[in-house]
């Protein structure tokens, strides 16, 4: 397989004496979804805020496309092209979509906002996604469907130039044709050469959009399966931990 756009190599994060990431090894490609499983307390929340810049690692090697590299605030995360989409899309209703999209990141001419580039620029992102369930860039959020707001976060990720986004439960609480639009835009990120992490408890989502499938069980990678070639018992076994056992009994 190609060279992994980001590698991490033996992770270790502490909170106090609970060790929560025990030496964790993942490998995220360009193209690719990678889902990311394990039940609650499974480390899966410590090991994307690590990679998110929010909560550096105590240890471990950290490496974007070959060359180590130090996530020591989320700045330096963005830099790299490392984008989150928590489950709460922090997103401000009162804004329309336009704003929403570059809240913090504004476009400006000589001092004054450029509406009209920030409009273009809005669309084209959306479009790249082949969204059309948006009526108006110029929608505010309080408008919109859970689904298109999960729409519109994951656009403003390919307004920042992401080279890998961050989907934190992308489907949680949403409906059947809400879930089947987010999977869908999950799918044509990565068709846009964008690495994608996907988080989530529903093994039925994942197993419709992921390549491959990364299991934490307290604190520890116990396996990384391509979808194509493993079953949902089989993931559920390592969730569980009973995959585990079965694995070090043979």
């Amino acid at each position: 397989m190609a060279e992994s756009l980001v590698s991490l190599k033996n992770i270790q994060k502490s909170f106090g004496p609970v060790d929560v990431l025990k030496g964790v090894d993942l490998d995220i490609y360009e193209g690719k979804v990678t889902a990311l499983v394990g039940d609650n307390g499974a480390g899966k929340s410590t090991l994307i805020k690590g990679l998110a810049g929010v909560q550096p690692y105590d240890s471990g090697e950290v490496s974007f496309r070959g060359s180590g590299v130090a996530l020591n605030s989320p700045r330096d995360a963005a830099e790299l092209g490392i984008e989150v989409v928590y489950q709460d899309l922090a997103l401000c209703e009162n804004l329309d979509i336009v704003q929403n999209m570059f809240l913090g990141r504004e476009e400006t001419t000589t001092g004054t906002l450029n509406e009209a580039q920030m409009e273009y620029a809005a669309a084209q992102a959306l479009s790249s996604l082949s969204v059309k369930t948006v009526r108006s860039v110029r929608q505010t959020v309080s408008s919109l469907s859970g689904g298109q707001r999960q729409t519109v976060a994951i656009a403003r990720t390919v307004l920042r130039d992401a080279r890998l986004v961050i989907l934190d439960e992308p489907t949680a609480a949403l409906g059947v044709a809400q879930t089947e639009q987010v999977l869908n835009l999950v799918t044509r990120l990565a068709e846009n050469g964008i690495a994608v992490l996907i988080i989530s408890h529903n093994l039925q989502d994942v197993f419709k959009v992921a390549d491959e499938i990364a299991v934490l069980y307290l604190g520890n990678m116990v396996a990384q399966l391509q979808a194509s070639e493993t079953t949902t018992n089989e993931v559920i076994s390592y969730i569980t931990g009973m995959g585990i056992e079965t694995k070090e009994a043979v």
